[in-house]
């Protein structure tokens, strides 16, 4: 049994793992929504960024926003990525 990482941390900051026989527990359920939210969010901060840099009248606290929300969806997409990667099963040699 893996460890599937979740798509959320501890308060402290640390990755939190789940250990669990079914991909159809409630947890794992419950990150999979979590999972498809922060890549929603994720598609929006994207077009919401691309809005902003295209316009040159943008002022400094739409960039800085903009700026801000990036790499917050940055992280959790490769949170994601990583967790998903693991998941995927390797040919056996």
């Amino acid at each position: 049994m893996d460890l599937r990482l979740l798509p959320w941390t501890t308060p402290e900051g640390n990755p939190c793992y789940l250990s669990t026989d079914s991909d159809d527990s409630r947890l794992s359920r419950l990150a999979d929504d979590i999972e498809a939210a922060q890549l929603d969010s994720g598609r929006l901060v994207l077009t919401g960024s691309r809005a902003v840099l295209a316009d040159p009248e943008a002022g400094e606290r739409a960039v800085r926003f903009a700026l801000t929300r990036a790499p917050e969806s940055l992280e959790e997409t490769l949170r994601i990525a990583v967790s998903r990667g693991a998941r995927i099963p390797c040919p056996i040699e």
